[in-house]
């Protein structure tokens, strides 16, 4: 099973603790019935060490336990991780306690008795909140991971050099960008230096992917609300938008955001106010907006699926990230440093890197970009590689001296990638003398110490 497999069968299991067998069983069920995966427990200890070890999607508690009761349980819960959903079930004369625990950020309670509806659709809709705050540690991760590494920043090419460039002169201007580049090809990579590199470093970096989240509560994700805005708002929650004052504000997938949100965004821009669902206070913001998309906006505005005005709006500077298959001298230097990184990871030695691997890095058309070439290391890594290179495919309209002129120039940027710019030890690997390689290197306009 994947990571991404075993992350979203952990946001649907279901702890369920009650002191009552007769009371566990029928819960159980009601939920299994329903598709939740349950572990039951009779006791609170038991059920935190194994809350702590694996955590669950949601955590359904009896008050009354006995030992370790309900309320120091979530207590506890709520120390090792404060968006962990907590629904807890309480008799008549606890309910003053459940309200209490709510306000210190427990997700809901059930007074007893509850039919098995209750409990169902609370489970659920803390299912549902419970995978969108792990999409969007996922998408921070992958933000704070690409900062540190700045992987689709790792280039020699024309295309590499100019967009660092921009990217570090863009982000001392502080307007808002607009970031373009295919899926894969390190649009949150971009994102994040942009933050870094400007006067915000030290302010929030606040992500939303705006194609993970459901229409009915990407409004208030962005926004925020006041307790009683709407059924279920107990509690004031502060937007993204509000919690990237003075800092950034990244919104990934922008094309995916709904047409009337889309309306409001605008006005956020234009303004830099903030009103929150079920209030009238207009509230000042001082924050740099970042908008990443895999689509041609203008051209989705043509077509009506996307707000003119707001691609004018975030069309101030557009940073176009150049895929895979437009820099193809980087594919192996990229290749190189992925190889490392996922053989430290899984403990072993680098694997050498066969005339098949060179020939499918050459070959491949990388539509993936970037992430797709990072899992092939991976795979290679593990020893997952192909086995025999495929036959040479002639490009069309291209001369046989041309590519013969091409395969040249990729084989000794290749090894000189590979002997990390020594053109001593490139030689030797190609079996040719130093003077013919140096005179080739020269033809072909190549650095070695581009390579080093």
């Amino acid at each position: 099973m994947s990571d991404g497999a075993d992350a979203q069968a952990r946001c649907e299991r279901v702890v369920f603790i009650d002191d009552e067998a007769e009371v566990r069983r029928a819960n159980r069920q009601s939920l299994e019935l329903d598709g939740f995966a349950v572990e039951a427990f009779g006791a609170a200890e038991p059920a935190l060490a194994a809350i702590l070890a694996d955590p669950p999607g949601v955590v359904v508690s009896d008050v009354r336990l006995p030992g370790l009761d309900g309320g120091a349980l979530f207590a506890r819960l709520r120390r090792a991780d404060p968006d962990l959903p907590v629904i807890l079930i309480t008799g008549h004369g606890d309910i003053r306690m459940a309200v209490a625990a709510m306000r210190d950020g427990a997700y809901d309670f059930l007074a007893k008795p509850y039919p098995a509806e209750a409990l169902v659709a609370s489970v659920r809709r803390a299912l549902e909140r419970r995978r969108l705050v792990l999409e969007n540690r996922r998408l921070r991760a992958r933000l704070d991971a690409a900062v540190e590494e700045d992987t689709a920043f790792l280039g020699v090419s024309p295309e590499m050099v100019r967009l660092r460039r921009l990217v570090r002169e863009v982000a001392q201007a502080d307007v808002d960008v607009l970031v373009f580049g295919e899926t894969g090809s390190g649009k949150e990579v971009v994102a994040g230096a942009l933050h870094r590199w400007s006067r915000r470093a030290d302010r929030n970096l606040v992500a939303m992917n705006c194609g993970a989240l459901p229409d009915s509560v990407v409004e208030s994700e962005l926004f925020g609300h006041e307790a009683g805005a709407f059924t279920g708002a107990l509690k004031r929650r502060v937007g993204r938008i509000e919690h990237a004052h003075g800092g950034t504000l990244f919104l990934d997938e922008i094309e995916s955001m709904p047409l009337g949100l889309q309306v409001k965004l605008l006005r956020v821009l234009q303004e830099r106010t903030v009103e929150p669902l079920g209030t009238n206070e207009v509230r000042p913001v001082d924050m740099r907006v970042v908008a990443a998309t895999k689509v041609d906006l203008g051209q989705a505005a043509a077509q009506g699926t996307f707000r003119d005005d707001l691609y004018h709006r975030l069309n101030v500077i557009t940073v176009l990230i150049p895929p895979l298959r437009d820099r193809r001298e980087d594919v192996m230097l990229l290749f190189q440093h992925f190889l490392a990184r996922a053989a430290a990871r899984f403990g072993r030695e680098a694997p050498p890197v066969t005339g098949a691997v060179r020939d499918h890095l050459r070959r491949h058309a990388w539509p993936g970009n970037v992430r797709e070439l990072g899992h092939f290391a991976e795979r290679c890594a593990l020893g997952f590689v192909p086995q025999e290179a495929p036959a040479p495919e002639a490009a069309a309209g291209t001369s046989l001296a041309e590519q013969v002129d091409r395969f040249e120039r990729g084989l000794i940027r290749d090894e000189l990638i590979m002997a990390g710019g020594d053109v001593r030890a490139a030689a030797e690997s190609l079996g040719t003398p130093r003077k013919t390689l140096y005179d080739k290197i020269t033809r072909h306009g190549l650095a070695p110490t581009d390579y080093r």
